[in-house]
């Protein structure tokens, strides 16, 4: 390739081989014009395509002559280090050989003057020949190397093209199991929201463990009959507290008919004041400080009576503090009461469902914000919660009278116009004035109150028939009749259709073949004083 090497190194002789064709290449084309011939435009085509390629090899080439110069150098220099020392070693040793076989005791400076002019000699030949030798023989083995590293960039491109490819590959498995992950994860969902609380109602009949109930409907049949013919059997001789459901701090005539009704018998009732709207555990224990106060102020034991939430929290407190409430309550009556919890509240408040957490969010702004409440005390009443608390606390069913009453909703079409009256406005800017007698001023003041109405039992009779057709369950239009059975007590199934607000509420339709709430109520505490004698007895 026009390579020549000297004594002092190695210089590289330009070669104009490549100059000229480049020269001659640039005169051909800008002699050359505009050619319509197909031939003319392939030939500058091949041309071009030939000067690209001897620029390639000839980059390649002095990148590894390049390269392969800078090694030789180093490696000369340290060879020919290497070898000098040994050959002055030599000279040294071979001089004292000969003088010490001619007899002479000592090296004189003339003769250490000749050694050293005869080292310094076969230096500068060894400098040319080793360094000679050294081109010859290695520049063959040295610049092939560096050529193959130059031949390398192929397999680079090709490295990184598989990096770039893997790179790619693993994104797209990525988001494509990504995806998978999100579709399952949204048919579960879907699946979880569909099937409810399928699994969940009656859970409690499904426990081995778990005493069984007894049926009381037919005696307390009997007693209500007795109650609507004037027989009333109810004793003295205890405190009766009706304890109301959730949302009855917003409902004024929450069992107010019924404590008139036993007020009037000359009965000791009372309607505990809590906060329905918070959880079961602050409510039993507010329920405690109840009991106890109405115990020590009366001397009497205190029979409880809860609807709904209330006897979820009366349960709680008996199950908590009983210890401190054995010698003090006398009987435990749960009406229409979701012990084993409510597919409402589960529907509502299932987390993995379809718009869990916006239902939630919904949830928590109605009751917390609108209400004042606690979202607990609906999330209390979920499948979740019920099954976490009634294993934890053990209800002393074997010690004290209980009774589970529970009743079915009417779907027929004729209740949708049945109005339920939860409240009365008074009306005081009506000028209406005083008889003189007592009797014509209760007939004013009653004159001055306007009753407050909503479709309640349309909106009952509405979730009946939607559990009913979601899953084939009987219900008061939110408790499972299933449901509302706690286990080891007496349960009474009233022959009526009852929806969940009708024990607390009067209907605007009132039967008077019929009884009323208050003559249930009466007839429920009934049977559960007798209930605690016979336990008595026993």
């Amino acid at each position: 390739m026009g390579d020549v090497y000297i004594e002092n190194g190695i210089s590289e002789m330009p070669l104009t081989a490549y100059n000229d064709t480049v020269m001659n290449m640039s005169l051909v084309i800008e002699s050359l014009g505009f050619f319509s011939s197909m031939d003319d435009i392939f030939d500058r085509l091949l041309i071009l395509a030939s000067y690209i390629g001897h620029r390639c090899i000839q980059f390649v080439e002095d990148l590894a002559l390049r390269e392969a110069d800078r090694y030789l150098e180093d490696l000369v220099n340290i060879s020919a280090g290497q070898h000098l020392k040994s050959l002055r070693h030599g000279i040294c040793k071979s001089f004292s050989e000969g003088s010490s076989s001619s007899s002479k005791p000592y090296i004189s400076d003339r003769d250490l003057e000749i050694c050293e002019r005869r080292a310094s000699g076969s230096r500068d030949e060894f400098l040319v020949d080793t360094r000679s030798e050294i081109v010859e023989t290695n520049s063959s083995h040295v610049t092939v190397p560096f050529i193959c590293r130059g031949l390398m960039l192929p397999l680079y491109g090709l490295q990184f093209a598989w990096r770039l490819a893997m790179s790619c590959w693993r994104s797209s498995f990525l988001y494509v199991r990504r995806a998978h992950l999100r579709v399952r994860s949204i048919a579960s969902r879907v699946q979880r929201t569909l099937r409810g609380s399928s699994d969940d109602i009656g859970w409690l009949q499904r426990i081995p463990s778990m005493p069984s109930v007894n049926d009381g409907t037919e005696r307390f049949l009997e007693l209500l009959a007795g109650i609507r013919k004037g027989k009333h059997e109810l004793p003295n001789s205890f405190v009766y507290l009706l304890i109301p459901g959730l949302f009855s701090n917003h409902s004024p005539l929450y069992f107010v008919g019924t404590k008139r009704f036993f007020s009037k018998m000359g009965l000791a009732c009372h309607i505990a004041k809590i906060h329905s709207e918070v959880s079961v555990e602050h409510n039993a224990w507010e329920l405690k400080q109840y009991i106890e106060e109405l115990y020590w102020g009366s001397g009497k034991h205190v029979m409880l009576l809860g609807h709904s939430k209330g006897g979820v929290d009366a349960a709680a407190a008996l199950c908590i503090y009983w210890n401190d409430l054995k010698d003090k309550v006398a009987g435990l009556a749960l009406v229409q009461c979701p012990y084993g919890g409510t597919p409402v509240a589960s529907d509502i408040l299932r987390e993995g469902q379809v718009a869990d957490k916006e239902t939630r969010r919904i949830m928590e702004f109605l009751i917390c914000k609108l209400i004042k409440g606690d979202i607990r005390a609906l999330e209390d009443l979920t499948y979740d919660k019920r099954k976490e608390f009634i294993m934890k606390y053990k209800l002393p069913a074997e010690q004290i009278p209980l009774i589970s009453f529970h009743s079915e909703a009417s779907i027929a079409p004729g209740v949708l116009a049945t109005m339920t009256h939860i409240a009365h406005a008074e009306l005081p800017w009506l000028p209406l004035s005083k008889f003189g007698n007592e009797e014509s001023d209760n007939i004013v003041q009653a004159s001055r109150q306007m009753p407050v109405v909503i479709p309640l039992s349309a909106a009952m009779a509405v979730c009946a028939l939607h559990l009913q057709l979601r899953y084939g369950e009987k219900s008061d239009g939110l408790v499972t009749c299933r449901d509302a059975e706690v286990p080891g007590s007496v349960v009474v199934k009233p022959d009526r259709k009852l929806d969940h607000a009708w024990m607390v509420y009067s209907s605007r339709k009132m039967n008077a073949s019929e009884a009323d709430a208050s003559e249930m109520c009466e007839a429920i505490l009934t049977l559960l004083v007798e209930l605690g004698k016979g336990k008595a007895l026993n």
